[in-house]
């Protein structure tokens, strides 16, 4: 029995569980709850689960809690917080089929609107990238600051799309207009997963702090040397 299981096993014997009640009503209930106010819900249980295990469990169970918040998966990104086996190394490759274009032929090319956040204005450079089999992209990318500062939006039911392995504490809950975020508050690691799921390592490269959130059906990363106040706030300024 290794140490995880062990942990596990004690911790059956001090949780006290209610008997099980008669939730026909509200399984109902959900089942005819808007789509994305059932997903709202799903991100707020799980922040919260997360965080009572991290308050709750005895500093002897620390090997549980690690293992429930060593992989979150959010808006289309993974994310990692097991310590990284190395950093990427040498010049990352772009993003499959990864092109310039302007804002208005990127919008003709997606499937979803492309939002400019007010407080940052026009990007100096759009990209698109991994187009699919009809020619529409999966993922736009507005460069900012010589291309320190970039936000990346891609269609929210595509998942997983980044990658992201960090090392030790540094994932933190915060929200955008009320709504579920992750705040990645220092350097991690970052690869592209493509539409067949498998991590393109070639793209790994050393990323910045970054916000992560979801808004109308949309997914967006926002990654440059930002305050995490700075990031919401560009965050909340999406046309």
């Amino acid at each position: 029995m290794d140490d995880l299981e062990r942990e596990l096993r004690d911790l059956a014997t001090w949780l006290e569980t209610p008997e099980i009640p008669d939730v026909t009503a509200r399984v109902r209930a959900r089942l005819a709850t808007p789509a994305h106010r059932r997903r709202r819900w799903r991100y707020w249980l799980a922040a919260a689960l997360a965080a009572l295990l991290v308050a709750l469990l005895p500093p002897g169970r620390a090997a549980i809690a690690d293992a429930v918040a060593g992989l979150l998966r959010f808006s289309g990104i993974v994310i990692d917080t097991t310590p990284a086996p190395m950093s990427p190394t040498g010049v990352p490759s772009p993003l499959p089929a990864q092109r310039p274009a302007s804002l208005d032929e990127a919008q003709r090319h997606v499937r979803f609107p492309i939002r400019v956040p007010a407080e940052l204005g026009d990007p100096e450079q759009v990209l698109v990238a991994d187009p699919d089999g009809t020619g529409a992209y999966r993922v736009v990318t507005l460069l900012y600051r010589g291309g320190a500062l970039r936000l990346d939006a891609f269609d929210g039911g595509l998942d997983p799309v980044f990658h992201k392995q960090i090392s030790g504490p540094g994932v933190e809950w915060v929200q955008v207009h009320g709504d579920f975020a992750i705040w990645i508050g220092g350097p991690h690691e970052l690869a592209y997963v493509d539409r067949a799921g498998t991590v393109r390592v070639e793209t790994a490269r050393l990323a910045a702090a970054t916000l992560i959130w979801e808004d109308a059906g949309v997914s967006y990363r926002l990654e440059g040397d930002l305050t995490r106040d700075g990031a919401i706030g560009i965050a909340a300024s999406l046309d």
